[in-house]
């Protein structure tokens, strides 16, 4: 064996048995109780955009639950740390202190971080993935006058964002990257999604996959959500490759069929962007990211630091992270008043109300205001 293949076979090795690792202690820490007071929500700035838009969206917040933070059953708590000039730092995606802080807060609003190009620093999302193990990854679409009305489950801590960045190569010549998928990882994000369908009388899951050529990998993922898909017999379960699903989203003789579409974690990436352009862009899509003791909500889009080199910042849309807020006091418990939020931001794009520069459209600032007036106005 060469000493290049030695290198890669110890590599393999070690990624290998930390996985099994992995999988063998995978295993619910039990729900997070939100009656508990005081609960603590946290807010992250981020990179870029990111506290422009955040500061929108936790102003809509503070208004909505300001009955519960006035009697002190709702903490707000900043998260400081989680920025790239102090990640570059540190060299830690992200610094311990910021996850320490993070976990004492068992929801919080992330704005959009900087993965740096090259190096070893990995993604801030995928760190705080696996180290808060938030497995699932919702994200709802909807365009009523099409009729969409989508919720994806992507599986959030395996594929081949696992070990994206833990590959080998022989430089200039060859390189290997590795994909990992366990059973355990896939039933529990399956459950999650048919849990989902069944407590909103949704009657169809659609599992994605590419198995007839990942045949081990997306292989189990199909064959563990067929067997969790047995429990659920109101719901019908069918099985879309991931190519072929992409074109069926366009396709409007297919797209308004779909009700929640369960994906292992790159096809959902992909397929999240494509589901959000259809609705309008990615500013407009909000995202969760759950596991059974923390969720993190955040916009679907990225940092955007062109926006704020080229001093276009007051034209960051903040709809995106407003949309998570929605998601974030639905997962708390707040119903009402995150369809009272939802159904503002509906309106608004309704009447055509926009973040733009040129004329007709709104600042950031002015989309936020504007969101705070009709809270106060309900």
């Amino acid at each position: 064996m060469s000493v290049e293949a030695e290198k890669a076979a110890s590599v393999f090795r070690e990624l290998f048995d930390k996985q099994r690792e992995r999988a063998e202690k995978m295993a619910a820490a039990g729900k997070t109780d939100f009656s508990a007071r005081p609960l603590r929500i946290g807010i992250a700035a981020g990179d870029g955009i990111g506290p422009l838009i955040v500061e929108q969206a936790e102003a809509a917040l503070r208004l909505l639950l300001k009955d519960e933070t006035e009697k002190g059953d709702i903490v707000f708590e900043p998260i400081e740390g989680l920025t790239i000039e102090n990640r570059l730092r540190l060299n830690q995606s992200v610094p311990e202190d910021t996850l320490e802080q993070i976990r004492r807060c068992p929801v919080f609003l992330k704005g959009p971080t900087t993965t740096p190009n090259g190096g070893t620093m990995t993604s801030a999302n995928v760190t705080l993935r696996k180290a808060l193990d938030l497995y699932a990854n919702v994200r709802p679409v909807a365009v009523p006058e099409k009729g969409i009305d989508w919720v994806f489950y992507r599986e959030n801590t395996e594929g081949e964002y696992a070990l994206g960045s833990l590959g080998v190569e022989m430089p200039d010549f060859m390189a290997v990257d590795f994909k990992v998928i366990t059973r355990a990882g896939t039933e529990r994000i399956a459950r999650a999604a048919f849990e989902h369908a069944r407590k909103t009388g949704r009657k169809r899951v659609t599992v994605v996959t590419k198995a007839n050529i990942m045949k081990k990998t997306d292989g189990l993922f199909s064959a563990v959500c067929r067997q969790v898909a047995a429990e659920y017999p109101e719901i019908t379960c069918d099985e879309y490759y991931v190519d072929i699903m992409a074109a069926s989203l366009i396709d409007p003789a297919l797209q308004r069929g779909f009700e929640v579409i369960l994906t292992p974690n790159l096809y959902g990436d992909i397929l999240t962007d494509e589901a959000a352009q259809i609705q309008g862009g990615v500013g407009t899509a909000g995202s969760a990211n759950m596991g059974d003791r923390y969720a993190m909500f955040e916009a679907i889009h990225g940092s955007a630091p062109r926006l704020i080199e080229q001093g276009l910042g007051d034209w960051a849309d903040p709809e995106s992270i407003l949309q998570a807020a929605v998601l974030l006091l639905s997962h708390i418990g707040r119903r009402e008043k995150a369809e009272l939020l939802r159904g503002i931001l509906k309106a608004m794009r309704e009447e055509g109300i926009r973040v733009a520069k040129e004329e007709g459209g709104i600042t950031c600032r002015e989309f936020g205001r504007e969101v705070l007036r009709r809270i106060s106005a309900s």
